[in-house]
């Protein structure tokens, strides 16, 4: 496993990091599924120690995450192990059997020390306002919490985890202000909208995580139109058969340089974002000791000439694909 500073922190991550929404299991709120669907426990503390024993040093998780269990499941397994740099987020609620959001001030004091518990952690090392809006910033209670949080020694450093489509104006009005420490983004083969955030924001000093490197799964070369999603599994709405059927299409050219670099194509999409050096960590989602190693071996340098084919074809036909999958929510 191979290294990263995150930012100017001193932080230091693995550049596989565990994604670990999927954890949680098969939560819902009201008939809303917030998870991917059935989750064995005792799978998932193997797929926790496989990554450890991999080298992943960094894990992300979330307070909405299996409603709590996610993070519950990390404190039990390696909250006392000081080696593991654990991130975690607020801001996305659970109410009255329905999904809200809160950024005041209180909740997110309260929501960081319902977390620190289930952790099993006296202090986050990576706190984030989970997809927090412009209006919540300039609010500014929720960057008050943060920054006493940070004061008390309750978290070390803290960012903000990003929209999916639309990363940059929420991102802009921390560089400019100068708070926080780091930004989750998305960046996939795919969805390739936050590169000019990304190269000015590790400018500044900001670390970068990458999430939904597979982009649910369609990046890794596993889905047909014919895949079913249980009920319990958000990606059910979100992939749909035209959009399956748009991805097989829109993706064929790109894996050609399977063929010249030998590998899969899950090993082409992390490589892809990984040459990046902007990029602090990527962190594929994991539940499994089998995904451990899938989301870890045959790494590699990609050249800056096929980083450039791919991102000739973000402008173009894979653009078209991520509109598609925008519309699906």
């Amino acid at each position: 496993m191979n290294y990263r500073k995150f930012g100017s922190t001193d932080l230091t991550v693995s550049e596989i990091g565990f994604g670990a929404w999927a954890i949680g299991g098969a939560a819902m709120i009201g008939n809303t599924a917030i998870g991917w669907g059935d989750a064995d426990d005792s799978i998932s503390a193997k797929a926790i120690h496989a990554a450890i024993d991999a080298g992943i040093n960094f894990f992300d998780t979330a307070d909405i995450y299996g409603l709590g269990h996610s993070e519950e499941l990390i404190g039990k397994e390696c909250g006392s192990n000081n080696d593991i740099i654990i991130a975690s987020k607020a801001g996305n609620v659970a109410r009255n059997n329905e999904f809200t959001i809160d950024y005041s001030k209180q909740y997110i004091l309260t929501a960081c020390e319902a977390s620190l518990k289930r952790l099993k952690r006296e202090t986050i090392d990576y706190y984030q306002l989970h997809t927090v809006r412009m209006q919540h910033l300039q609010n500014g209670e929720c960057i008050e919490a943060m920054q006493q949080l940070q004061q008390q020694g309750k978290i070390r450093y803290w960012g903000l985890s990003l929209n999916t489509f639309e990363p940059s104006a929420e991102a802009e009005y921390l560089l400019q202000n100068n708070f926080g420490n780091g930004f989750q983004l998305v960046l996939n083969i795919i969805n390739q909208k936050a590169l000019p955030l990304l190269k000015t924001s590790a400018q500044k000093g900001y670390g970068m995580i990458a999430r939904m490197p597979l982009q649910f799964g369609l990046l890794t070369g596993k889905f047909d139109r014919e895949v079913n999603f249980a009920d319990t599994d958000h990606r059910k709405n979100r992939l749909t058969r035209e959009v399956i059927d748009a991805s097989l299409e829109a993706t064929e050219p790109v894996w050609k340089l399977c063929t010249k670099y030998n590998c899969n194509k899950t090993q082409l999409a992390l490589s892809y974002i990984l040459s990046y050096h902007e990029v602090s960590t990527v962190i594929p989602g994991i539940r499994t000791p089998e995904q451990v190693q899938l989301n870890t071996a045959g790494l590699f340098q990609l050249e800056e000439t096929d980083r450039k084919i791919i991102e000739s074809l973000g402008e173009t036909s894979l653009n078209s694909l991520m509109e598609l999958i925008r519309k699906q929510g």
